[in-house]
């Protein structure tokens, strides 16, 4: 499990033969071991080599995220798992990529950015004015919200602490809706299920 707070921006080496090679700091391969978890872009990764960080990355990863169109020189969000004794001080990230959405305008206001994507068929549900979304690993907030869009507001810490300044218009960006609010989305189906099972026995 993730918060959401990018940790490190890493250099992309390669990624062939379904895996993937980064070069960090240093410092950031402090308390790194192999086999343990990373967020790259989002994506739980596991740690195969330290110096130079080496992932496998697995087919239906490459399928449901943007790792399969990084190329060398690229920067990927990384975050290591949470410890059990850390603050949380984004929200609750799985690393478990839903899908991807792509970036539909970037406007500057002041030192802010923001940030307008697509909303994939079915995931609107999972979206609310003022929650929280995980965009390629990034912990941020709804700012605004329409049937087929929505906005982040991006301050500028976040913006030249992630990939987000080198993102462009058209770009495809790995996103992650709040686990707290899919499970409330699924007990409501199933509510909603069973209310409807209920009333048909009932009446016939």
């Amino acid at each position: 499990m993730f918060t959401g707070i990018i940790e490190e921006l890493g250099k992309v080496i390669s990624l062939s033969k379904n895996t993937l090679e980064i070069k960090v700091k240093d410092t950031f391969l402090k308390d790194i071991k192999l086999g343990s978890s990373i967020s790259v872009n989002g994506a739980c990764l596991t740690v195969i080599n330290i110096n130079p960080l080496k992932f496998e990355v697995s087919f239906e990863t490459l399928e449901k995220t943007n790792l399969k169109f990084l190329k060398p020189g690229d920067f990927v969000n990384l975050e290591k798992a949470l410890k059990i004794n850390s603050r949380l001080d984004g929200h609750f990230v799985l690393g478990h990529v839903d899908t991807t959405i792509k970036i539909l305008d970037i406007k500057k206001q002041g030192d802010f950015y923001i940030f307008k994507y697509d909303i994939p068929k079915n995931f609107e549900k999972y979206l609310v004015y003022k929650g929280s979304v995980a965009i390629d690993g990034i912990s941020l907030t709804v700012a605004s919200l329409t049937s087929q869009s929505f906005e982040v507001a991006v301050i500028p810490h976040t913006y030249k602490s992630t990939n987000l300044q080198y993102r462009k218009m058209g770009d495809i960006c790995n996103f992650e809706a709040d686990i707290l609010g899919k499970y409330v989305v699924r007990n409501l189906e199933l509510q909603n299920k069973f209310e409807k099972k209920a009333l048909k026995t009932f009446l016939f």
